[in-house]
């Protein structure tokens, strides 16, 4: 019988033990994980069910404008983590660790990771391979729970030259997959799988023992994830291959903004009814104030 963490009638709190256990060969659904970066979309990804939200890093590209993530900081993850964290979802709180948060030493890796409880999150992601395992293991050891995050990572988008799926060699694959099983023994509760071929994906999975999230890696991990403005159709400058557009929110949204500003400068808005108004005795009284005046 399968089994799923949540569901919209019955939202009892997503732990991380839970999630750890999550594998879809062992009987469970596969995970839901979208982001949200403030109070409303954290509100309507519980409404709607979901087992996680991440408080990405995609938050500079879909929210402040930026070309890419690398621009912001642990103090900017740390206040959309806590409008988040002020919904109270049931889902469980994914802070993502910034570029640089986690790079220089294990200290500041803990430190980081700290400010981002502190705001809210009930764990962090951090994105690499083998080369991240004293970060994540210092990290695991303050008793904080960490998602790691392998294949395409784009806060190494210099390095790998772009926005370019991993894992399509047999040695850059077998790399992910012995990457995978050091994230596990390290700690990582769960790891998630981006940019990377459906088979190499199902390689992953099946080694592990903790649960895969895929964002572009098919549909063989123990979860999915998206970016909610991709989902939702906000975003629409960038249109990656594994993005399925829910909705056309950016579209119904210029359509209604439009609407309200012919209303506006027609007279059409506000009407009588959307007004607020004197009683007839108040009125009566600021009228013959007016002409003795």
């Amino acid at each position: 019988m399968s089994s799923s963490l949540s569901t919209v009638t019955s939202r009892r709190p997503v732990t991380v033990p839970a999630v750890r256990s999550h594998k879809v060969r062992a009987g469970s659904d596969p995970l839901v994980m979208v982001t949200a970066y403030d109070a409303p979309g954290a509100r309507a990804a519980d409404a709607a069910g979901v087992d996680l939200i991440l408080v990405g890093d995609s938050v500079a590209m879909v929210v402040l404008g930026y070309d890419d993530t690398l621009s912001v900081t642990i103090d900017d993850m740390a206040h959309h983590t806590a409008a988040v964290a002020r919904a109270k979802p049931a889902a469980l709180i994914v802070g993502d660790l910034p570029w640089m948060s986690y790079h220089v030493s294990a200290a500041d890796s803990v430190r980081n990771a700290a400010t981002l409880i502190r705001a809210g999150a009930q764990c962090v992601k951090l994105e690499g391979g083998t080369k991240r395992i004293p970060m994540i293991e210092a990290i695991v050891d303050a008793e904080i729970p960490v998602m790691g995050h392998i294949g395409l990572t784009p806060q190494s988008m210099h390095a790998m030259g772009g926005f370019r799926v991993q894992g399509r060699e047999s040695e850059a694959a077998l790399q992910l997959v012995a990457d995978a099983k050091a994230l596990q023994h390290a700690g990582c509760f769960a790891i998630v799988i981006e940019g990377v071929p459906d088979e190499v994906s199902a390689m992953i999975t099946a080694a592990l023992d903790v649960p895969t999230i895929g964002i572009g890696a098919g549909p063989r991990c123990d979860g999915q994830v998206l970016v909610m403005h991709d989902l939702l159709g906000i975003e629409d400058r960038l249109a990656p291959k594994f993005v399925r557009r829910y909705a056309d929110l950016r579209s119904a949204s210029v359509e209604a903004i439009a609407a309200y500003a012919a209303d506006v400068r027609t007279g059409a808005f506000p009407s009588a009814d959307e007004s607020y108004h004197l009683t007839a005795d108040q009125a009566e009284a600021m009228a013959l104030y007016g002409s003795t005046s």
